[in-house]
């Protein structure tokens, strides 16, 4: 793997353009209101970190981010294309099935729990979507397949099954799953979130080499130190908005908010 940007690098190309763009967005679960009208926009190369306590929205967004959830109100596009939807006479009209799974095929995403397939080795695992979804003949995928693992430091792990694989390995698994899609995108929804302590690391490095790398991530979680050391954006979400959001070594270090602060305060 490559060596991680150093803290503060600006690894965003100039001139470049959103993104990813999100205008007013709610959602309801029956009557529970759990996003509150979000707007936000994430430019090409950019590592944009939302942060907040339990509850506040922020696996949610992700979700709408790629239409795992639908969306009550507001738009979300990517590379200007509308998400899950199409729209006319100003209503909105949810996609078909398909056309859904073309737009995810540009959008990776990691979630807290690995969600391997346990009877396929890590190399299967990674190589199946390409297979599946895109077609691509086996040899060429598990070609892909060992660059990708070798990228995420598992070379040596490629034909284990991931019951063989402490779950910070597994993560990386998942991590080049996504990737072998290509994305132009990817989301994590608090991937560390579930491993010992001391696997969280190579699972952030991984991450920071993905990010100085150029790829766009949105990222959620409590990992403060990754928010400050590789993120261009930090946002603090609480009770379905967006409190606060800047450049993560300013909101860090001095947060404008009472509820910044006080989230702040318990987890550093």
């Amino acid at each position: 793997m490559s060596a991680p940007a150093p803290e503060g690098t600006h690894r965003i190309p100039s001139g470049a353009g959103e993104l990813v763009r999100i205008e007013g967005v709610h959602k309801y679960y029956g009557q529970h209101h759990v996003l509150r009208g979000i707007d936000m926009t994430v430019r090409q190369g950019e590592v944009a970190v939302l942060i907040g306590p339990s509850g506040s929205g922020k696996s949610t967004l992700l979700r709408c981010i790629n239409h795992l959830e639908t969306i009550s109100a507001g738009r979300i596009f990517v590379d200007d294309e509308l998400i899950g939807y199409r729209e006319h006479g100003g209503r909105l009209h949810e996609l078909r099935v398909k056309e859904i799974a073309r737009q995810r095929r540009n959008i990776g995403m990691v979630f807290q729990r690995f969600n391997l397939f346990g009877h396929k080795t890590a190399v299967e695992n990674v190589m199946e979507a390409p297979v599946q979804v895109k077609g691509h003949d086996r040899a060429s995928a598990r070609k892909r397949a060992l660059e990708l693992l070798d990228r995420v430091g598992l070379s040596d792990r490629a034909n284990h099954y991931p019951a063989q694989l402490s779950g910070g390995q597994q993560q990386r698994v998942a991590i080049a799953r996504a990737l072998a899609m290509d994305p132009e995108l990817m989301l994590f929804d608090e991937p560390t979130s579930a491993l010992d302590p001391e696997l969280v690391g190579d699972v952030l490095n991984v991450m920071k080499d993905l990010a100085a790398s150029g790829m766009t991530m949105i990222v959620v979680t409590h990992e403060i130190g990754f928010a400050r050391e590789v993120g261009d954006t930090l946002t603090f979400m609480d009770g379905g908005v967006v409190v606060e959001s800047g450049n993560p070594r300013d909101v860090i270090a001095n947060p404008q908010h009472e509820r910044t602060k006080g989230f702040l305060s318990k987890v550093l």
